[in-house]
């Protein structure tokens, strides 16, 4: 929801973050500081912050989003399941499908077919929203995700992510092809400062992040890229491949804004995850085939070389 407010004369030389809660019925001030952050409150156009002085007659636009839901709720959805067992289970994830329930997206999730399969056999630790979440993938993002059926579970993968020796594989057509090959990008990632619905390279307040590329087949103006990711920031991928010039083909955010070839989403599948069983410390790894949206592209490509 979208809401326009304009200072009063009354409000000159008071913080931005003083005088919103007063024009936004029901906006307490550490929710208006929270929208902030968030990018969602302009001033005549252009981010303000908590701190910046009110002029009057100034016309804020505020973004406020619809309220999240409380509870997920199981909805029998299709599950493309590799593999399960009573710690965990280990599904394909189809682009389009969004991991979990958030503002915009309170059902038709990951987590509501899961919680319609597993019934109340899901981890606790991530919340009412994310049961047995253990990590996440975009939303058009195809690949493969492990949740957790148990805490003691949660918490063996979690560690293995923390440490590094959980790994997992991805499979990107980017636009043009990388050098060197193979290679590693080391750039930590944050918050765009420009954007603040959008992720940057930034060396001002972002969170290490690592991911080591090669390079698997070249065609013209495409390449085929393998990546293997050292952290999970978030858009980590698709932000590390924008930021030296070679986008993932069909990225809305971080790609052209022109895509070619009319896809859905960005052309990047989780196609290997490896971690060691929680319970019997046996290393397991799973691989998945392309899907068709992926493949398909793939042989459009061949045939144009």
């Amino acid at each position: 929801m979208r809401i326009e407010c304009v200072a009063r004369p009354e409000d000159a030389g008071r913080r931005a973050d003083a005088v919103l809660p007063e024009l936004l019925p029901g906006q307490t001030r550490s929710g208006v500081q929270k929208l902030m952050a968030a990018g969602a409150v302009t001033r005549n156009g252009q981010p303000v912050s908590k701190n910046d002085k009110v002029s009057p007659g100034d016309r804020f636009l505020v973004d406020i989003p619809e309220p999240e839901p409380d509870h997920a709720v199981a909805q029998d959805l299709p599950l493309n399941i590799v593999y399960e067992d009573a710690d965990l289970i280990v599904v394909n994830k189809p682009q389009g499908m969004v991991v979990h329930p958030a503002a915009g997206h309170a059902d038709g999730t990951l987590v509501n077919a899961l919680l319609h399969h597993c019934g109340g056999s899901l981890s606790g630790i991530g919340g009412v929203l994310r049961p047995g979440i253990v990590h996440r993938i975009d939303r058009d993002t195809s690949g493969l995700l492990v949740a957790a059926k148990n805490d003691a579970a949660h918490q063996g993968l979690a560690s293995q992510l923390a440490d590094h020796t959980m790994y997992r594989i991805y499979q990107a057509i980017l636009v043009g092809t990388p050098s060197p090959d193979p290679g590693t990008v080391n750039a930590p990632i944050g918050r765009d400062p420009h954007d603040r619905k959008r992720m940057a390279v930034t060396m001002h307040g972002g969170k290490p992040a690592v991911t080591h590329y090669r390079v698997l087949e070249r065609f013209t103006g495409y390449s085929l890229v393998e990546c293997r990711l050292e952290t999970g920031r978030t858009h980590q991928i698709r932000v590390h491949m924008a930021s030296i010039g070679h986008p993932v083909v069909g990225d809305p955010v971080y790609g052209a804004r022109r895509d070619p070839f009319g896809l859905a989403g960005q052309c990047l599948h989780a196609r290997e995850l490896s971690f060691f069983h929680p319970r019997t410390g046996e290393r397991m790894t799973f691989q998945t085939e392309l899907p068709d949206y992926f493949a398909a592209l793939l042989a459009r490509l061949r045939r144009e070389i």
